[in-house]
């Protein structure tokens, strides 16, 4: 569906805040650009929508950047290496998502929301907490570690049952990945099995974590069409000042 750039409005300096302590020396005065967030499980179609939504705002001029986990380059490599081993302690894996995401708020997120941009975020902070948080980790100690965080425009959650998740990332893999997996946790020793426990827990925690933070969520089950359109009109009505609802059919 195309449309015309009259329709999108141009975004005007907003006032921005950190969610807790935020970046020292980091200045949120006169902030132009716009952060707008996708989260989701692998397989809801976050990323497919991210791509998308870049060609569509890009198509009617404006400047995007895309962020997302592990995207650091300042420890993304060491990262990867390190999961692939499964030996990290919880904490330690904790601390470093969080330091990978700290480096891109300092280094891309930042300068790039200053210059104007629309950062579009193939997942933020919600899935590092959500994720810890399932494992056991003080929400408390969470939120204090995430306060670097800048508060998004808005934030789309892509809500797929497991049952169809674990559909489509077969079809994807023909595999189901450890951590997404949650075997690190001992919930069952069938793959299949534990990714649906996962899942499961990791969604209850989205749900708990929507009262806070004020995530759109979005019915991932439908097409990609669909909800690509979905996305488009409540991203103009962000891009033109407007408050979005909380939730989609």
């Amino acid at each position: 569906m195309k449309r015309n750039k009259e329709q999108i409005v141009v975004p005007s300096p907003t006032k921005r805040r950190f969610y807790g302590h935020g970046i020292p020396g980091a200045e949120l005065e006169n902030v132009a650009g716009r952060l707008i967030v996708v989260e989701g499980a692998d397989g809801s179609g976050r990323s497919t929508q991210i791509v998308r939504l870049t060609e569509w705002l890009e198509g009617c001029g404006h400047a995007t950047v895309q962020v997302g986990l592990k995207r650091s380059t300042l420890v993304s490599e060491e990262l990867e290496r390190a999961q692939q081993g499964n030996i990290l302690s919880r904490t330690t894996l904790s601390l470093f998502y969080a330091t990978d995401f700290a480096d891109q708020v300092e280094n891309m997120i930042l300068p790039a929301l200053k210059a104007g941009f629309i950062v579009l975020a193939d997942r933020y902070i919600y899935t590092l907490m959500a994720r810890d948080m399932v494992r056991g980790m003080d929400p408390a100690w969470l939120r204090n570690l995430y306060g670097i965080a800048i508060e998004p425009d808005a934030v789309f959650y892509l809500n797929v049952p497991p049952e169809e998740l674990v559909q489509r990332c077969f079809e994807k893999n023909t595999a189901l990945d450890y951590w997404e997996s949650g075997m690190d946790l001992g919930l069952s020793r069938d793959m299949f099995d534990s990714f649906m426990k996962y899942q499961t827990a990791v969604q209850k925690v989205f749900r708990q974590m929507q009262a806070t933070y004020g995530f759109t969520i979005i019915d991932g089950s439908r097409s990609a069409d669909a909800i690509n359109s979905d996305l488009q009109k409540r991203i103009e009505a962000v891009l033109a000042g407007k408050l979005v609802a909380t939730h989609s059919s």
